[in-house]
């Protein structure tokens, strides 16, 4: 009986930098990235930070013939920013908004008002059900006092678990986005530990090793097949996606990288039945083809993947790396501090509430005072006193409001400890059973 001809999968990933009225040449850049769509006709375009919808509509308008299939996901007060364009039809979607996502009050970054989210499209290509996800984690502002560690921490794990259980009834998974993460970090690590996702880069670097005197080899798998494997890595060498090079790019957030960093990434992981290998991975490197700008401040990344059937009814058991132990315990750490933070800025707004109240109780007791306690020496004054009790209101009610939000920061990080704390339990007891 013929096997089947394996399936390539061309895809790309940029997050866009489209803030209406606020990122440069917007308006050119999307024109550009429209193009460069048209021009390749990769399978899937996965995209970040398309924060204006007439944008959307712009690309779908452009892209609609080489791809009929796309889908916008809203949600946050401006959008989450993901949008999918696909060359095949688009069977289902769902959007997963993150528990915690920064602060409202933190109005110079901006994170909580874009309702970070993962979206979830359904594919079924030759008879391979693909569960594609494009997602933005929470920006990194400073390394050295990152505030959000903690959130992007439990971002990664409910990113994870999302994964886990919806891919139940998928063949493959693909996942494409800005991670906001250095490969070695924790949230990284997590989802190639706990979730077994593969990093494209990786896996090309790994491949691209054994072919650097030829580009292209056939291999043979360890079934026999033959499959043409074009194994290089182009663009950066590190694989870097923000780089000094990139005029838009802030200088200072990259002093301590000079060779520039990798925060964007295509992960991958098939199934019992399916086996995928990523034939090669490229980043763009500097201006737009016969243009002087950039398509964004952060480099595309394009992969090719190869998805073949083992012919085999056998199902996969990876074993347990023990070294996933090191990494959970590690990402409770930092829900841990992030718990602690949010307990002590629950306190202190729960405090001040308390003490606006206690304002404004002695300002009704002075004002009874001067109302029935017989005449004044001098005129009561009005004005200081009105406005002192609507400085009291204003301050009661924000901090009432604060105090409400950390309340539910706590409750949802102490809700990520726990669920990691199961899982470390499980993963220990699959360790000590062998």
């Amino acid at each position: 009986m013929e096997k089947a001809s394996p399936l390539q999968l061309r895809i790309f990933d940029l997050n866009c930098w489209a803030i209406r009225y606020l990122s440069k040449l917007r308006q050119e850049r999307v024109e550009l990235i429209g193009d460069v769509l048209n021009q390749e006709g990769f399978d899937l375009a996965l995209l970040q930070e398309v924060w204006s919808e007439k944008d959307y509509w712009e690309l779908k308008k452009k892209l609609c013939t080489r791809y009929p299939s796309s889908h916008y996901f809203k949600s946050g007060v401006i959008g989450s920013g993901l949008c999918i364009f696909s060359r095949h039809q688009i069977l289902d979607t769902f959007l997963y908004q993150y528990s915690v996502n920064g602060y409202p009050y933190m109005f110079q970054h901006g994170d909580w008002f874009g309702g970070k989210s993962v979206g979830l499209v359904v594919l079924k290509i030759q008879g391979i059900v693909f569960n594609v996800y494009v997602t933005h984690l929470h920006a990194e502002y400073c390394r050295e006092k990152d505030a959000y560690l903690p959130h992007r921490v439990v971002q990664a794990w409910e990113l994870g678990q999302f994964i886990q259980h919806t891919s139940k009834g998928a063949d493959v998974v693909l996942l494409g986005g800005d991670l906001n993460m250095h490969p070695e970090d924790v949230g990284v690590r997590l989802l190639r530990g706990w979730v077994g996702l593969r990093d494209s880069f990786i896996a090309a670097e790994k491949v691209s090793v054994s072919t650097r005197v030829s580009s292209y080899e056939m291999n043979k798998n360890r079934k026999g097949m033959l499959v043409l494997t074009h194994s290089l890595i182009k663009g950066c060498e590190d694989g870097s996606t923000l780089v000094p090079a990139n005029c838009f790019t802030s200088k200072n957030e990259l002093h301590c990288y000079p060779q520039g960093i990798r925060i964007d990434y295509i992960l991958y992981k098939g199934f019992s039945q399916y086996e995928v290998r990523c034939n090669s991975h490229e980043t763009t490197t500097g201006t737009a083809p016969n243009k002087d700008i950039p398509y964004s401040d952060h480099e595309a990344v394009m992969a090719t993947l190869t998805v073949a059937k083992t012919q085999t009814d056998e199902l996969n058991h990876p074993t347990v790396d023990p070294a996933l132990v090191d990494i959970l315990n590690e990402a409770r750490m930092e829900v841990r501090v992030g718990l602690h933070s949010a307990e002590r800025q629950q306190y202190s707004c729960g405090r001040m509430a308390v003490l606006a109240v206690l304002l404004l109780l002695m300002q009704g007791a002075i004002g009874l005072t001067s109302i029935f306690g017989g005449t004044l020496q001098q005129p009561f004054p009005k004005f200081s006193f009105s406005l002192l009790s609507l400085l009291a209101v204003l301050v009661l009610l924000i901090s009432a409001v604060l105090y409400l939000f950390h309340t539910i920061e706590v409750k949802m990080l102490q809700g990520t400890e726990e669920q990691m704390r199961l899982g470390l339990q499980t993963l220990q007891d699959k360790l000590s059973s062998g």
